[in-house]
């Protein structure tokens, strides 16, 4: 019994000196083929305002969304969303000002988020629908950013 517990010990700090050594292996060439990660790009709170609004004129000079039937507005729930998303992580970089100015802006971008979550866009009919969440809160955060600006 004593031999087959020193071998199994001996055996697998072999293992692990073998795999240590070839882990740590690599050919020189590679080392100069190393990219650094690439940074995020920070986007300023008056680019991202601009982007959003522009969505949001877009939105409303191309008619908004006139269809009733579910899954019609998809698209254009999207195109609101994702510079809001965009706008959020502005806001979040923004140390000029608190938290507590961005929280009307963040409780729309969350309910826009709510709406968005559901995954499709369930018409204007239907109970529950999702558009109000995400069409109407992407016009009031629009018109918080107007009364709110950041100088």
């Amino acid at each position: 019994m004593g031999r087959y517990t020193w071998g199994k010990t001996v055996g697998a700090l072999v293992l692990a000196a073998s795999v240590a050594a070839v882990s740590g292996c690599s050919s020189s060439d590679d080392e100069g083929d190393a990219k650094p990660a690439a940074k995020a790009k920070t986007v300023s709170v008056e680019g991202a305002t601009t982007t959003f609004q522009d969505a949001v004129t877009k939105f409303d000079t191309d008619g908004g969304c006139l269809e009733k039937e579910p899954g019609t507005c998809w698209e254009q729930m999207q195109a609101l969303v994702e510079p809001a998303r965009t706008l959020r992580k502005a806001m979040n970089s923004e140390k000029s000002v608190g938290a507590d100015f961005w929280s009307p802006a963040y409780e729309l971008i969350d309910t826009m988020e709510k709406g968005i979550a559901v995954g499709d866009d369930k018409g204007a009919t239907a109970i529950g629908t999702n558009r109000p969440d995400v069409f109407g809160s992407a016009h009031d955060l629009s018109d918080w950013l107007d009364k709110n600006p950041i100088k």
